[in-house]
């Protein structure tokens, strides 16, 4: 059965080309969606750019047919815009001068006046919340939406290896068909493991003998920089070690590492001392530059109104890299704070000679990165199109690597499921060119406070 979708303005300035995802069903923009674009189009940053883009797409449409009347769209069905039912009541806690309620006022009109199941697709929970109070189904924009957190590529899991494979694992490698994995109740089941994918090995006949691995071609091989120290860090933990390996590899291996973890795993701090350890402790002349960055909604977009020269006006969001930075160049625990004059000297170096430098994330765009170790911390904060922009803009040699944590959006009509870094993270597992770890909750090593909150709360 055909049905009518009502489209909100946060769906086209998410996504633009949004009326074409809704095969042969009928798809259909209250006028005061039109306004809400012509008032986003000269907004700076990618809302605006979405916002034209979708005018644009409109623009197209109007060429080809009466949008008044319905215009057919390749997908199938048809788009219209609906400028009728100024005379539908809504309930008198809902004035009718507001952008939703007037949406709202559109949708009870065309399920009033035809048969066809009215469905409104909005970002917004508590438009989808009103709508469900005066009888109006209401569905979130699913199409660019990946699995729930819970679900995500991991990029490492757990396997058994026969007696026999296992004691020829540092030499020759473990065949993929031989590993195995098997359930509480012993059913035993054949993983399919990505390229790529980190691999914690346990020989069957004793499980205490575990080696670290990743898949290349078929194998199971082991790790070429386990016993790494990068600017002096050792890794921790099984996550760490799988970090480490996928950091130190050259850009021509491994140009793009998705990192996921919650805070206190300690995933700047070793993005940092490998960069640093490239640059500084043992130069291989693979990078010119560590080049860090950090998504902000507010920053994005209004960084010309802060005070002060670009680099002024990222300082606030610096303050982490300031912190790793003083962990790094002092780790000397016990003398760390005798000469605080001293240390802000080295670090202030560092970024003096340029071999650090932080910018904002929208003077990405348009830009061709080439022989830079680019950071992106706080990668859950990019969307979408965002993400694609970053890894799209990588040139030669150039090293991307994607921080952040899932569960922790700051950013409107982003979650989960919806944030750029789960979103690259599912579409480019199984990538050859592409490394993913995600550092596990028990792995956080900020402190014992850190980590008991982390069991506790």
């Amino acid at each position: 059965m055909v049905k009518v979708y009502v489209l909100d303005t946060n769906v086209l300035v998410q996504a633009p080309y949004a009326c074409e995802c809704f095969e042969e069903n009928r798809v259909v923009l209250p006028l005061v969606v039109l306004e809400e674009l012509d008032n986003l189009k000269k907004a700076e940053g990618e809302r605006g750019q979405n916002a034209r883009s979708a005018i644009r797409y409109l623009e197209g449409l109007r060429q080809r047919g009466d949008l008044l009347e319905g215009v057919s769209l390749e997908s199938g069905g048809t788009l219209r815009v609906e400028k009728n039912f100024v005379n539908v009541r809504l309930p008198e806690d809902l004035p009718e001068d507001k952008m939703d309620n007037r949406i709202l006022r559109v949708c009870r009109g065309l399920a009033e006046s035809g048969p066809e199941p009215v469905i409104l697709v909005t970002k917004d929970i508590l438009l989808r919340v009103k709508a469900q109070m005066i009888g109006v189904q209401a569905e979130d924009f699913v199409t660019e939406q990946v699995s729930g957190r819970e679900e995500q590529y991991r990029g490492r899991t757990e396997v058994y290896a026969p007696e026999e494979a296992f004691k020829e694992f540092k030499k020759k490698g473990i065949p993929l068909e031989l590993v195995y994995q098997s359930d509480p109740e012993g059913k035993i089941t054949r993983p399919k493991l990505l390229e790529n994918e980190f691999v914690l090995l346990k020989a069957d006949q004793s499980t205490k003998k575990t080696q670290l691995g990743r898949v290349e071609k078929g194998l199971i091989k082991k790790l070429e920089y386990r016993k790494s120290t990068p600017y002096g860090v050792s890794p921790r933990n099984a996550g760490q070690y799988f970090l480490q390996e996928a950091l130190m590899q050259p850009a021509d291996k491994a140009p793009l590492v998705i990192v996921k973890g919650m805070a206190g795993t300690s995933k700047t701090f070793y993005s940092l001392a490998v960069g640093l350890e490239k640059l500084l402790n043992n130069p291989t002349g693979e990078y010119r530059r560590i080049l860090f960055c950090r998504p902000n909604a507010q920053f994005d977009s209004d960084i010309g109104f802060l005070p002060g020269d670009e680099q002024e006006k990222i300082a606030p969001l610096l303050r982490p890299v300031m912190d790793n930075l003083e962990q790094l160049i002092d780790s000397n625990e016990e003398a760390r704070y005798e000469n605080e004059q001293e240390l802000k000297g080295k670090i202030e170096e560092i970024f003096d000679r340029g071999i650090l430098q932080a910018e904002a994330l929208n003077f990405l765009r348009g830009r061709s990165i080439e022989k830079t170790y680019l950071i992106i911390d706080e990668a859950q904060n990019m969307t979408p199109g965002q993400a694609k922009g970053i890894i799209t803009r990588a040139g030669k040699n150039t090293k991307i690597i994607l921080l952040g944590d899932p569960g922790q959006i700051d950013r409107p009509f982003l979650d989960e499921r919806t944030n750029g870094l789960s979103y690259a993270s599912e579409h480019m597992k199984g990538s050859p060119l592409c490394w993913q770890i995600t550092l596990t909750a028990e792995e956080c090593e900020r402190s014992p406070l850190a980590m008991d909150a982390v069991r506790r709360l």
